[in-house]
């Protein structure tokens, strides 16, 4: 039965060309859509688990608390914290590592020099993150002249010889041997930048800052990691330690902190923190595409059901001759099914066809690197599980339809559909539209939303400034040299040092005190050392008093408010003059500068203080001058650099696209939503063609009559085309406040957010009716302009 069943399934195919490739390729497009995002959510949900011990590993993180109980959380924690979990909570902790932050580094073999990122850390990190060594030993960096180098770094390094033992210069100050080779990290990990680990035993050993910095629990710069014990419980464990740095807290302005362990399980998923809880994040962005995904699909599965049902009368006397000759209503139900269950199986080939050409642009909008994992039977089983459930649904709804016509009245031609045997086509085709029209929404919301905070004034100079930082020794001590070397160049406007870029700011303190101040207040600032020529450099706006200079010795003991501090302070007095206490020095308060977007664009601009230091810089800004060639500026620019730092290579990025990098979560989301909105658009007007083929086909002896009788061309495409026109204008009425809703929702996790205007709807309807009206004109002005005497001759 079954073999009869395939064998009508596939000349029914066959025989309905134009209709079985609408449904292949519409179903083939919905399939690869819904694979797509299947796996690109699993890439999303298997984030870290490359590590073995992912389970019971969790970064220590620092909860600051202020007097009003408002929290903010962060990774960056004090340097006893180590040492502390170890001797009190040993029991719980099967490892705790302390690591430094992924900076970059310059590494040199021979002639060979290369900058790249890697991370100082304590000898069991390796092991902790189980390292997959292809040589040497994970616990190589116990000696403090070792490193640990993946493969790709080792290929670079040493080509085809072997790097064991080899001899590595880091940033032109200590050499180290190479003890052991890992695999590189996938892209979907964490650690993926970091290319190589250094021994924390030399690192706290290189600066005083360093050493003194092992007994400072305000000091946070470091980062922590803990494996937990077997069957410790990660909430309850946060309990326990959440005070750990609270004993050790002197005075009253040290601030109020917790420690909380934050599971790696979570680190991808859930980075955004509220109350010291992780609450959400990119989780978000699983929910929207898995949405998108049944939704897409649901447009293939509804085009399957709109054709089969339109196309009822032509099947119906194959009905009621089966059921006459003996066919039972479970018998037709299979056939029918078998028939949608085949049209999903050849649909399933083409969709794997269509990701294996797809999947370069998705990964390149997602920024993935995601392949199709060929020998995973799970992935098959799956998919073919998939693909016949999407053949089961496609096809219930015809298989039940067609399945209960009686049979007497379909022979005797008797038979009719019944006024309102279109009502669930017109219905599966609003919600078709009513989809489609809330993503054309969405998407623009989304890129309206970007827009919007690419256009606050950033207040500094964002084009023409490049960044290069001080990775090694030979850099400090030359300011004035270096400088006046640059200017020399006639390419270079400007150049200063400071301790953060113009797109960071890399340090947080608390402690500040002033006149006026209420004691039962811990304000954090963001604080900045610069030269006297960074304002000047980057072009900030000085709103009050004046800028620093090397004329004045005093501005040493000098600070520049940005306005968001001058709030924070919030003296009712003019502020500029005034006497600020920091670290047991007083400064003076030299001027104030409008807010600039450092961080990110979608939030308040935090606090900030401006010192006059020198001694704190790691970052060297150039101002490139205004219609400068670009090329042959950074060549002399590079020239100067090379004299002054000979062992490392010239490394920069471009201030204006590491600014543009902090909207690239939102672009992708936003080219991704344009991505599927295209194809389920692709996807509805397949169905809309393929019903107005239908219905021209259906009604082309009415148009014969009315073409005889006089109608036009206009009159007759108005006619076929009205009908549809009105199921997506309502659409529009249905999607408009489904869109809104949810769009506003989504648009209240930002501080500066755009507002959803009426031309967003406008436009979005305007555009669906549009797309409707091309798509179904083509077949309605080809059944109008027809010759009327060929659909008339048989009357």
């Amino acid at each position: 039965m079954l073999k009869n069943y395939f064998k009508l399934a596939w000349r029914n195919l066959v025989k309905s060309k134009v209709y079985s490739l609408i449904n292949v390729l519409g179903l083939a497009t919905g399939m690869a859509v819904a694979m797509l995002i299947a796996l690109w959510i699993w890439d999303e949900l298997t984030f870290d688990r490359y590590h073995t011990n992912h389970k019971q590993l969790a970064q220590v993180m620092t909860t600051f608390i202020d007097n009003d109980n408002k929290m903010g959380t962060g990774r960056a924690v004090c340097m006893p914290i180590g040492n502390e979990l170890r001797t009190k909570y040993g029991s719980d902790f099967k490892n705790v590592a302390m690591a430094s932050w992924n900076f970059g580094h310059v590494l040199v073999v021979g002639e060979k020099k290369i900058s790249n990122t890697g991370m100082w850390v304590e000898a069991n990190f390796p092991s902790m993150f189980s390292l997959k060594m292809q040589k040497g030993n994970i616990n190589a960096l116990d000696d403090p002249s070792s490193i640990l180098i993946n493969a790709t770094m080792a290929k670079t390094l040493f080509g085809n010889v072997d790097p064991m033992n080899k001899t590595v210069r880091i940033d032109n100050k200590d050499d180290y041997k190479v003890a052991g080779v890992f695999e590189d990290f996938p892209r979907n990990t964490t650690l993926y930048d970091s290319r190589f680990f250094l021994p924390w035993k030399k690192y706290i050993t290189t600066e005083q800052w360093l050493k003194d910095a092992a007994t400072q629990w305000n000091n946070h710069s470091w980062q922590a990691y803990v494996q937990v014990a077997d069957n410790i419980d990660m909430d309850k464990e946060t309990q326990k330690i959440k005070d750990i740095v609270m004993v050790h807290k002197v005075a009253a302005t040290d601030g109020k902190e917790q420690a909380v362990l934050f599971p790696m399980d979570k680190w991808r998923l859930f980075s955004e923190f509220k109350d010291g809880k992780a609450t959400g994040g990119r989780i978000q962005f699983i929910w929207l595409f898995s949405v998108i995904g049944v939704f897409v699909l649901m447009l293939a599965c509804i085009n399957f059901m709109n054709l089969s049902t339109a196309r009822s009368e032509k099947r119906a006397k194959e009905v009621g001759i089966r059921k006459t000759v003996g066919s039972v209503r479970g018998q037709l139900i299979g056939q029918f099914l078998m028939e949608s269950v085949l049209v999903a199986f050849v649909s399933f080939i083409f969709s794997i066809i269509l990701v294996i050409v797809l999947m370069p642009l998705f990964n390149k909008l997602a920024d993935k690197s995601i392949g199709i994992p060929w020998s995973n039977p799970i992935f098959w089983g799956l998919t073919l599980l998939f693909t016949f459930l999407t053949g089961l649904i496609s096809g219930s709804y015809p298989a039940f339809y067609l399945s209960k016509f009686e049979p007497i009245k379909v022979l005797k031609g008797t038979f009719k559909v019944g006024r309102f045997a279109s009502l669930p086509r017109k219905v599966l085709v609003v919600i078709q539209f009513t989809f489609s029209i809330a993503l054309i929404i969405g998407t623009i919301i989304v890129f309206k939303q970007i827009q919007f905070a690419k256009n606050r004034p950033v207040n500094y100079r964002n084009e023409g400034l490049i960044t290069i930082n001080m990775s090694t020794p030979d850099l400090y001590g030359h300011y004035d040299a270096l400088r006046s070397d640059l200017l020399a160049t006639n390419v270079v406007d400007n150049m200063a040092e400071s301790s953060s870029p113009t797109t960071g700011v890399w340090s947080n303190q608390i402690g500040f005190d002033w006149q006026g101040k209420d004691p039962n207040t811990l304000p954090s600032f963001g604080t900045i050392a610069v030269t006297e020529d960074f304002g000047r450099t980057i072009g900030w706006k000085i709103k009050e008093g004046r800028d620093f200079s090397k004329e004045f010795a005093t501005d040493s003991l000098g600070m520049i408010l940005n306005e968001a501090a001058v709030k924070q302070v919030a003296m009712k007095r003019d502020i500029v003059g005034e006497i600020i206490k920091f670290n047991d020095k007083k400064y003076t308060v030299l001027g104030v500068v409008k807010d600039m977007i450092m961080e990110s664009p979608y939030s308040p601009v935090q606090p900030i203080v401006f010192f006059y230091d020198r001694n704190w810089a790691n970052v060297i800004t150039v101002a490139i001058k205004q219609g400068a060639p670009i090329r042959e500026s950074l060549a002399k620019i590079e020239t100067v650099f090379k004299k002054y730092n000979p062992s490392a290579p010239f490394t920069y990025t471009f201030n204006d696209e590491d600014y543009m990098q902090k909207f690239a979560d939102e672009q992708r989301v936003g080219k991704l939503a344009t991505f599927f909105t295209i194809l389920a658009i692709f996807i509805s007007c397949l169905g809309l063609f393929g019903l107005a083929s239908f219905v021209a086909e259906q009604r082309k002896k009415e148009i014969g009559v009315r073409k005889v009788l006089g109608a036009s061309v206009f009159k007759l495409w108005q006619m076929l085309s009205k009908e549809f026109a009105f199921l997506v204008l309502l659409s529009c009425f249905i999607a408009i406040p489904l869109a809104w809703y949810y769009l506003n929702s989504w648009l209240g996790q930002y501080e500066y957010r755009t507002t959803i205007s009426l031309w967003v709807f406008i436009l979005a309807g305007i555009g669906a009716l549009i797309v409707t009206l091309v798509t179904v004109s083509f077949q309605a002005i080809k059944a109008a302009v027809a010759n009327p005497v060929k659909s008339l001759r048989t009357e």
